[in-house]
């Protein structure tokens, strides 16, 4: 394999093109495109445009004194669109590309950098590997919905608005932006890529909507803080790579007052009228308790999943969205068990809590309740299911919990087991959050 930066003018974009077969020419090829992704070609022209950059080598094989290309064809034809706009098929697309181009900064490159390959059985082993599927591992894996996911809370990159960008219209609007230099939007992006991140800071992208969680102005000036210390590069990409960095720099935010608190938060008519208690009404005849198919339900509890969460966000996950609490009780009474105590074990370790070596769960659980009411994060009512956690009398303690393990005729309800989590899961979430 040879990286080449190779003239543009050089490239010829593949008029047999695995995607659309043999065509007559290149303008043919060019034309093809446009025909059938339009949009497509459209948004890659301004993504790269924007970067100023196409971020992988097109892959290209010599032919006499040019190359023909045969990965990266899509990118190709977006350059030489935007170096020459009369050769796009349309008068409308010639006037986008023209406008295009007159938004490049800097100078246009005239040459790129490919992966040069004469062998063409070489090359069609390696699009054998990148566009046929995975082929049992032997091709490129695809991400699933989750893998998806956890890419853009860890990154910010979405299909939908830049929270960076809403950011800086409103800084903009309120005269708060940073004087000397631009604020970094790819770090701002990373920084509050998921919505209990973007909280804390007081604001929402839910339903890719931006809005203010918080007080409008003290939101704003924690925004105007984050924006001023990623501008002067006080906080640099490296200090809020993963989870525990950006919580690690919200935190001192936090220490330091910076950050909306509770009482700033803004209620919601909407919401509030959906909370309002209902007015009283008679069960009809056909009206039976309902149970929800899983231990946790599948709604936003706010949490953020650092690496050293990796198996608690499994088990989470698993009792939320896999196991059915009426087909599999069993696993599902041992998985809570577990999952309370490696929660128990996070905040203990991650907030420096007291405890001694023969101290059983009830009662690293009792002081972890005691830290975290001290802290104000939960109430006394909750302090009082965590106290009775201690009684073996009660549906929620530990010793239930342990007949759920060890007792060979102490079978789990679904119904017990779906009101010991209501129970703990404002602790759980507590626990898990340190």
């Amino acid at each position: 394999m040879a990286i080449r930066k190779i003239l543009l003018s050089a490239l010829i974009v593949n008029r047999a093109n695995d995607r659309h077969g043999e065509l007559e020419n290149e303008t043919a090829a060019i034309a093809w495109l446009f025909n059938e992704r339009e949009q497509h070609m459209r948004n890659l022209t301004k993504d790269i445009v924007e970067r100023g950059e196409i971020y992988e080598y097109p892959l290209v094989s010599p032919e006499k004194a040019q190359f023909i290309v045969f990965d990266g064809n899509r990118r190709v034809t977006c350059l030489k669109l935007l170096e020459n706009p009369r050769r796009a098929p349309t008068g409308e697309l010639q006037a986008f590309f023209k406008e295009q181009r007159a938004r490049w900064a800097g100078p246009f490159p005239k040459k790129i950098s490919c992966q040069v390959e004469s062998d063409r059985d070489r090359i069609d082993e390696i699009l054998f590997r990148r566009h046929t599927g995975t082929q049992n591992g032997v091709g490129q894996s695809t991400w699933d919905d989750r893998m998806k996911a956890t890419f853009v809370t860890r990154t910010g990159k979405g299909g939908g608005p830049s929270v960076a960008d809403e950011i800086e219209k409103r800084l903009a609007d309120a005269n708060l932006l940073p004087t000397r230099r631009k604020i970094p939007r790819s770090t701002l992006n990373r920084l509050l890529s998921a919505e209990p991140l973007r909280k804390r800071v007081g604001i929402s992208m839910k339903g890719g909507k931006f809005g203010f969680t918080h007080d409008e102005g003290t939101s704003l000036g924690a925004l105007a803080r984050i924006a001023s210390d990623l501008a002067s590069r006080q906080v640099v990409l490296g200090d809020i790579w993963d989870i525990d960095g950006k919580q690690d720099y919200l935190n001192s935010l936090q220490e330091e007052g910076v950050l909306p608190n509770p009482a700033d938060t803004i209620v919601d008519d909407d919401e509030s009228k959906r909370t309002a208690k209902p007015a009283k009404a008679r069960p009809t005849a056909k009206a039976s308790p309902t149970l929800r198919s899983t231990l946790i339900p599948q709604k936003e509890f706010g949490l953020s999943w650092p690496g050293r969460l990796q198996r608690h966000h499994q088990i989470w996950e698993e009792l939320q969205f896999h196991l059915d609490l009426r087909l599999h009780p069993n696993a599902v009474s041992v998985l809570l068990r577990v999952l309370l105590e490696l929660a128990l074990e996070n905040y203990i370790t991650q907030a420096g809590v007291t405890i001694h070596d023969n101290d059983k769960l009830a009662a690293r659980l009792e002081k972890a309740g005691l830290h975290l009411k001290a802290a104000g994060k939960i109430d006394g009512k909750q302090m009082d299911v965590i106290r009775k956690f201690k009684q073996g009398d009660k549906l929620v303690s530990a010793d239930t919990l342990n007949k759920y393990v060890h007792s060979p005729n102490f079978a789990p309800s679904p119904e017990h087991l779906a009101s010991m989590w209501d129970s703990l899961a404002d602790v759980v979430v507590h626990l898990l959050k340190a």
